[in-house]
């Protein structure tokens, strides 16, 4: 079966370094939190929102070691009032999980994109407010 996971972090600056060390912690916990080996991905999804142009995320799976799964680069959508200096991860790979048994990810400021994903784990300083 093919299914899914999504991810999302952000940075503080649009630094090639920082967005690259913050791909590089959300892919790894995405991957370890589900249980994932290299050859269960079949693809990975990376948007960024507008204010992030430092480098392409990919670069980081790269240096991870997933150099022969397909890797995408995209602009987030930008909506007014949106979560800035956010990375977007999606990774689609083979399991016989049902959705349930999925391990979605938020760090930092992107925990306030999807609460009910990550119960206990939002700090009131890092709460999105529109």
């Amino acid at each position: 079966m093919v299914r899914a996971v999504r991810g999302a972090i952000t940075v503080e600056k649009n630094k090639k370094d920082m967005i690259l060390d913050a791909v590089k912690e959300l892919l790894s916990k995405m991957l370890k939190e589900n249980g994932l080996k290299h050859d269960d991905i079949i693809s990975i999804w990376f948007t960024m929102t507008s204010d992030l142009n430092a480098v392409f995320p990919a670069k980081a799976a790269r240096e991870l070691g997933l150099t022969d799964v397909a890797l995408m680069c995209a602009n987030e959508i930008d909506v007014k009032n949106s979560l800035k200096k956010c990375i977007r991860i999606m990774i689609s790979f083979n399991t016989e999980k049902n959705h349930s048994g999925l391990k979605h990810v938020c760090l930092k400021k992107a925990v306030s994109l999807r609460p009910d994903l990550v119960k206990g784990e939002i700090d009131e300083k890092d709460q999105y407010s529109n």
